[in-house]
């Protein structure tokens, strides 16, 4: 049985129960959440994850994507990022690669790692379907589904599947008269492109009971996805958007009802002032399953400093109550990432995290902490605090103070020893 079917006959799982304790909520919370479709706990029959809890009323969790390229395979660099991102405190990975062998590489980075692990089974058929046809506009339904339920046997706990990009989606985005920046969904240009080609219906789409029964068999979650997910602000909320993000919703209610644990993905490039209109439309359409949210970049001037833009734009979608999102690296446009661009970007995005929880859930109380510390000066506990420790203590030792309890920013002027030597401020 699934955890939709546990949870709905009211039995508690040893997966539930975890959750529970590390997000500091009942396991009937936990069990009534994805009872209702609110929560979705990744699982695998197939290996050991370490439980980690989606959806409303939790932290916000954090996945780093990483994966080969065309142009670069290098496989044991993919397994030390995994290996990097799970130290910097991801809660998921996506494997993403389209170079390489595609089983080797995918079976090496599960086995690296405890996280929950994704992938897109569309890049993997489409690819070999021009290594073996030359196109892939070559692809059949039966290569999707082939390579859906051969990633799902290595262990694969959720897949981000383009499930909402039918006809009436493509229509929509010939008739708005295209796009300022064009559509930057690797899965969605693939599949618009097998569509027109071939003159057929999205098969994800038009064979969706097949495809929640291979999802179901193997208890993998879906992760529907944004296909049509616009690649410049200028392009964000429009009809096309929407309207795979309505087929998307009607989607998920069939996936729940099937057993199937689900996500809703959604934009990738907005700007500040749509945020909380798509995160609040998406959750109203969805009956508030859980929402995986693309970044989300908030101007597109800043390539090498894109971690920073999708840290302004993901703290604000996780305010306005995003559950999942996905980290941008400073590499992000301009070339794959490097082991500390995965470093730099899981850190970025878990701090966009958590000061979204801070609104969404209250999540303040470590804040508490670091702020007594500072007043203090009490500079282990500060270090003990710190998002990123290792970082904070490197800064400081290389530029020492002359008086330990100060830093070199205000050396002999520093306001709380002033303070402390004339007013008792402690509270």
């Amino acid at each position: 049985m699934g955890l939709i079917d546990e949870a709905k006959a009211g039995r508690i799982t040893k997966e539930m129960e975890t959750v529970a304790r590390d997000e500091g909520v009942s396991p009937e919370y936990i069990r009534r959440g994805i009872q209702s479709g609110r929560i979705v706990i990744p699982v695998s029959p197939y290996r050991y994850t370490r439980p980690m809890g989606v959806g409303k009323g939790l932290c916000t969790k954090v996945n780093a994507s990483i994966g080969t390229s065309s142009d670069i395979v290098d496989l044991e660099m993919e397994v030390r990022k995994a290996r990097v991102a799970q130290q910097a405190g991801a809660d998921s990975l996506m494997e993403l690669s389209t170079g390489g062998d595609f089983r080797e590489i995918r079976r090496r980075v599960v086995e690296s790692t405890e996280l929950s692990v994704g992938s897109v089974p569309l890049y993997q058929a489409f690819i070999e379907a021009i290594r073996k046809h030359g196109a892939g506009v070559d692809m059949t339904a039966d290569d999707l589904f082939r390579v859906t339920e051969e990633q799902a046997r290595l262990g694969t706990n959720f897949m981000a599947i383009h499930t909402g990009i039918n006809r009436i989606c493509v229509e929509r985005l010939q008739k708005q008269g295209g796009r300022f920046g064009g559509l930057c969904s690797r899965g969605g240009a693939f599949m618009i492109a097998w569509m027109l080609h071939n003159d057929q219906e999205n098969p994800l789409y038009s064979q969706f009971d097949y495809l929640l029964e291979i999802l179901k068999e193997h208890e993998v979650t879906l992760s529907l996805g944004n296909g049509m997910r616009a690649g410049a602000v200028h392009d964000s909320t429009d009809r096309a958007q929407i309207q795979e993000l309505i087929i998307n919703a009607e989607l998920a209610d069939a996936a729940h009802a099937a057993g199937v644990q689900t996500m809703v993905e959604g934009p990738g490039h907005i700007p500040v002032d749509e945020i909380e209109a798509n995160v609040k439309v998406m959750k109203r359409m969805t009956d508030e399953k859980p929402f995986y949210m693309l970044g989300p970049l908030v101007t597109d001037i800043a390539p090498g400093y894109d971690h920073i833009v999708a840290a302004v734009g993901a703290s604000l979608s996780s305010a306005y109550g995003a559950d999942f999102i996905c980290y941008v690296t400073p590499a992000e446009h301009l070339a794959l990432p490097s082991l500390e661009d995965v470093r730099e970007g899981v850190v970025t995005a878990r701090i966009a995290a958590h000061i979204g929880d801070m609104v969404k859930n209250g999540s303040r109380e470590t804040d508490l902490k670091m702020g007594r510390a500072r007043r203090d000066m009490a500079w282990s506990r500060q270090f003990e605090l710190a998002m990123d420790s290792e970082t904070a203590r490197k800064i400081r030792s290389e530029r020492a103070p002359s008086d330990a309890e100060a830093c070199t920013m205000c050396g002999d002027f520093c306001a709380h020893k002033i303070i402390r030597e004339n007013i008792d401020l402690r509270k």
